[in-house]
């Protein structure tokens, strides 16, 4: 089991949206082969920081969502409310 933890900074005017968009993105995900389970956080320092942690089975699996047509579908249009660009990590998950 790997856990993906990825922080996005949307632009000021465009928190809601991404929010919205994000939330979309989650539920996409958790029809996909593969998904464990997906936790969202809303930074207390910084409104427009919107972090997610989400578990796959495996790396595999996790590449496969990424290059998926659900996934383009779900995260269409995402660069726009972006402030600058995502930054994600993979880990391994303990016990």
């Amino acid at each position: 089991m790997i856990g993906v933890l990825t922080h996005h900074w949307a632009k000021s005017d465009q928190v809601s949206a991404a929010r919205k968009l994000l939330e979309g993105n989650g539920l996409a995900q958790s029809k996909f082969r593969g998904f464990g389970k997906r936790e969202t956080l809303y930074s207390l320092s910084d409104p427009a920081k919107i972090t997610t942690l989400v578990t796959w089975q495996s790396n595999e699996i996790y590449d496969a969502w990424r290059a998926s047509p659900e996934r383009a579908k779900a995260m269409a249009g995402a660069d726009k409310l972006w402030a600058k660009p995502p930054e994600s990590e993979r880990f391994e998950m303990a016990g």
